[in-house]
């Protein structure tokens, strides 16, 4: 039986965001345990340059909703980007999931030759459905997921292999 589109992206980026959502729970209690607050754990960065723990939880986001719009061409869901604690980082991840659960899989049918482009500011990136998912939108989901990680993690939260892969 061949896969589909849908099975190498919906169900992985909910399952992402979900053990993301669990990872967050644990730099939660770490923040509370030791005395930190919310929003300075939310803001911190791995390097000066790169986007704070809540950005990186934007960017998961955006790129497994957009995943869904630019190769199944299912509405939007628009989601300003403010959070600034971990509260507002749980209900992204929520909003994500519950919107990603309304994607029908039969909206990815026949998309595998469908043309995405991405106007950057370097220019524009083409793509079929099929090369998108795989070279652009998976692998850019799970570098967020994986910094956000390792943001934690650098902050000190007790994190292990298997909160990543499992949620805990």
């Amino acid at each position: 039986m061949p896969v589909s589109l849908y099975d190498i992206s919906v169900p992985v980026f909910i399952r992402g965001l979900q053990n993301l959502g669990a990872v967050l729970e644990k730099g939660r209690a770490f923040a509370k345990e030791k005395g930190i607050g919310d929003e300075e754990l939310a803001a911190a960065r791995l390097y000066p340059d790169m986007f704070p723990l809540t950005g990186q939880i934007q960017r998961a986001s955006d790129t497994a909703r957009f995943a869904a719009v630019r190769v199944a061409g299912v509405e939007a869901l628009a989601m300003a980007d403010e959070e600034k604690n971990f509260d507002d980082m749980q209900a992204r991840i929520r909003a994500t999931v519950d919107y990603l659960k309304k994607v029908e899989a039969s909206a990815f049918d026949g998309t595998e030759d469908r043309e995405v482009v991405m106007k950057m500011r370097t220019g524009e990136l083409r793509f079929t459905g099929t090369s998108y998912i795989l070279q652009f939108a998976l692998p850019n989901f799970f570098f967020h997921v994986t910094t956000a990680y390792d943001i934690l993690r650098n902050r000190g939260v007790p994190l292990s292999k298997g909160d990543f892969l499992r949620g805990g």
